[in-house]
């Protein structure tokens, strides 16, 4: 029994830590420098910022990781991507401003994201006051059920994140393929044999926030383990 418990255990790491680290080491392996490419992920930002005309849109780099601002109308990128000429770089930009090219045209998918991002931010506030409060109250009213009760609202508060990452999937994935890989394809930007790369970096850009969501499930499962 020890044993099959060890494995399940293996198995559920895996299971959560596998897609992170996936998603790191492909970007990880198309991040080589490529002197055969004529710009940087920022420049390729900019100019495609500059042929779909979306104007309002600026790019530029930040310790943050990649991501479009819709409230800024800002593209930024990671220094490593906003600096350097490597498949990772331009794929990631072109996925960048995938987002941008929602945003532009008004796709609701990317308005609801937002929507949800928020609420989950102000959850996720919310919950913390939940946990710390928890104790505290259990003390001053002698009253441990009342730890509980608000320790299993704390957490039903954390699966809102949870939730949010899985629901924003098809946003990332429509920025990913249906956006910058015919951008990245139709454009003539990349050669043939680089597209299976390409696709690669995309589909890692498009999962980020599954990779996430995976390990926000292993923190409520912390939390329901230490209520138990």
């Amino acid at each position: 029994m020890a044993i099959l418990g060890i494995i399940g255990l293996l198995a559920l790491l895996a299971a959560i830590y596998g897609p992170q680290y996936w998603v790191g080491h492909t970007m990880r392996r198309h991040s080589e420098h490529r002197p055969d490419f004529p710009g940087t992920g920022g420049e390729m930002a900019q100019h495609l910022v500059e042929r779909f005309e979306l104007e309002g849109v600026r790019v530029e780099a930040t310790e943050a990781g990649d991501h479009y601002d819709p409230e800024a109308r800002v593209v930024r990128l990671s220094q490593a991507n906003y600096d350097g000429a490597s498949l990772t770089a331009v794929a990631v930009a072109a996925h960048e401003v995938g987002h941008a090219l929602q945003h532009h045209r008004g796709e609701r998918g990317l308005a609801l994201r937002q929507s949800l991002a928020g609420f989950a931010m102000t959850t996720d506030k919310i919950a913390s006051v939940f946990f710390i409060a928890a104790p505290v109250l259990a003390v001053v009213l002698r009253a441990p059920m009342a730890m509980l009760g608000m320790a299993v609202i704390g957490i039903g508060l954390l699966g809102v994140r949870v939730v949010v990452n899985f629901v924003t999937l098809p946003v990332e994935y429509d920025a990913s393929f249906n956006k910058a890989l015919p951008i990245l394809r139709e454009g003539g930007y990349l050669a043939e044999e680089d597209l299976a790369g390409a696709r690669s970096v995309l589909k890692a850009a498009a999962l980020t926030y599954v990779a996430a969501a995976l390990a926000g499930l292993l923190n409520l499962a912390r939390w329901i383990r230490f209520l138990r």
